[in-house]
């Protein structure tokens, strides 16, 4: 087995523990991880897939950069959003 086999299934199996949370859970926050943790199996595989080749091509590993800077940002909004829907939930409980 090659390293870039390693790390493609290795990336499927975090897509798949990701998917289950994302489905099984139903905390907020805990899903929000588990759509993290979705995220990098598939930059995991998506390397992989990159590196398999003689020469490794470097469109992917770009992409996979700016996939990550776009992914912290999703998390960024998701949480700020989470937050904000809990602080209106407690204005209404006191209300």
């Amino acid at each position: 087995m090659t390293q870039a086999m390693l790390y493609a299934v290795f990336g499927i199996v975090l897509f798949g523990v990701g998917l289950f949370g994302v489905l099984a859970i139903a905390h907020v926050m805990k899903k929000i991880l588990a759509i993290n943790i979705c995220g990098v199996g598939v930059f995991m595989v998506f390397l992989a897939n990159a590196s398999s080749g003689v020469a490794a091509d470097f469109v992917p590993h770009a992409m996979v950069l700016t996939g990550i800077v776009v992914a912290v940002a999703g998390t960024a909004m998701a949480l700020s959003l989470v937050v904000r829907i809990n602080a209106l939930e407690q204005q209404e409980e006191d209300a």
